[in-house]
C-alpha cells in the first residue's frame, strides 16, 4: 500500500507526551515514527537500552509508552529483546498466546555502536525475529556528551575537547550500518527525518514486517551535544543527506540499494557550519580539517555507490 502521510498521522499515538526529552531532540521523533510504522491491531514489546530516551520516557510509575516496555541495561537490550521473542514463539506454539506481537529494541549510539554492540551482533546472528532501531546522536549525550565510536572526526565532545593541542575527536566515525549488513541479515537500512517521513516510515515498516532480524540506523540530532538551535533539526537532517554525510540506503537480502541520490551534492561545510561542535574547524589555520572531512565523505560516498545496484 502506498504511503499516506495523513492516514499515518491519524493513527493513535503509541509514544505519548509528558516525557522529559529536550526540545529539538531526535530520539522522541524516532519513537513516534517507529511505533507509527506498526500495523493497527498489532502489539509490540519495546526493549530500551539505558540512555537519554530511557531516563526521559520512563520513570516508574510514569511512562510515555503505550506498548509493553522493558528497560534493559546499557549493554543488553538486544539480548533482552531476543529472549522475549524466543519466549513468545514458544508460548505461541503451545497456543497460550493469540495476539500478534512485534519485538523492537532501541538504543542510542552509546548503547548500540559501543557498549551494546556485542549483544546486538549476537541477536542478529541468532536470527531472532526482531528489529533494532538505533537513534544515532553521535555521542553519550545522557552522561555529559562524551565521545563514542559514532562521533565524527573533529567533533568537539567532553572527552575529546578542542583546545591548543586538540581539534576534537581524532578518529573517524564507525560504519555500523555496514557492519550490520556484513551479518547477512534479511534487512538493514539507514534513514533520518525528511519531509513527510516517507523514507523513515517505509523502511521502519519493512524492517518490522520482514521475518527475522532487522536493523535500522537513524540519524537523530541532539541540540545540546551538536550545539544547534532546536528549530534547525529538520534543516540539519536535510543537509546530512544532501552532503552525503548520512546517505539513505537499504540492504535487502544482501542487495544494496540507494534510496536517494542528491541532484547536486553539497559540500560538507554546509552541514558542519550549523553546529557548534565543529566551530573550531572554521577558524583560520584549521582549513585542513574541512578538507579532510570532505575527502572522507567523498570516499565513503563513492564506496556506497559502487556497492549499490
Amino acid at each position: 500500500m502506498a504511503y499516506n502521510h495523513k492516514a499515518e498521522l491519524s493513527k493513535p499515538e503509541r509514544f505519548v507526551g509528558g516525557h522529559r526529552l529536550c526540545a529539538g531532540c531526535g530520539a522522541g521523533i524516532v519513537c513516534r515514527a517507529m511505533t507509527r510504522a506498526l500495523d493497527e491491531g498489532d502489539k509490540a514489546v519495546i526493549c530500551n537500552a539505558t540512555g537519554c530516551l530511557e531516563v526521559s520516557s520512563f520513570l516508574y510509575p510514569y511512562t510515555a509508552w503505550e506498548d509493553s516496555y522493558i528497560h534493559s541495561a546499557f549493554e543488553n537490550a538486544s539480548a533482552t529483546c531476543g529472549g522475549v521473542e524466543a519466549a513468545y514463539r514458544a508460548l505461541k506454539k503451545k497456543g497460550r498466546i493469540d495476539d500478534t506481537f512485534k519485538f523492537l529494541a532501541i538504543g542510542g549510539d552509546g548503547g548500540t555502536y559501543d557498549i551494546g554492540f556485542q549483544s546486538l551482533s549476537g541477536a542478529m546472528e541468532r536470527g531472532h525475529d526482531m528489529t533494532y532501531f538505533c537513534y544515532d546522536n553521535e555521542a553519550y549525550m545522557n552522561t555529559g556528551i562524551q565521545r563514542s565510536s559514532s562521533t565524527p572526526r573533529f567533533a568537539n565532545a567532553t572527552t575529546s575537547p578542542t583546545g591548543a593541542e586538540s581539534l576534537g575527536k581524532r578518529q573517524n566515525k564507525k560504519d555500523l550500518t555496514g557492519i550490520l549488513a556484513a551479518h547477512r541479515i534479511p534487512y538493514v537500512a539507514q534513514t533520518t527525518f525528511l519531509g513527510n517521513f516517507k523514507d523513515f516510515h517505509e523502511k521502519a515498516h519493512r524492517a518490522i514486517y520482514t521475518p527475522g532480524p532487522a536493523f535500522v540506523n537513524v540519524l537523530a540530532p541532539c541540540p545540546r551535544g551538536w550545539q544547534y538551535s532546536p528549530e534547525l533539526l529538520p534543516e540539519i537532517c536535510k543537509l546530512a543527506v544532501e552532503t552525503c554525510v548520512w546517505p539513505l540506503y537499504e540492504v535487502v537480502e544482501g542487495k544494496w540499494m540507494l534510496s536517494y541520490e542528491p541532484k547536486k551534492k553539497l559540500p560538507v561545510t554546509e552541514f558542519m557550519k550549523l553546529q557548534g561542535r565543529f566551530r573550531h574547524c572554521f577558524r583560520p589555520g584549521n582549513e585542513w580539517t574541512l578538507e579532510a572531512a570532505q575527502q572522507s565523505v567523498d570516499e565513503q560516498w563513492e564506496t556506497l555507490l559502487a556497492r549499490c545496484v
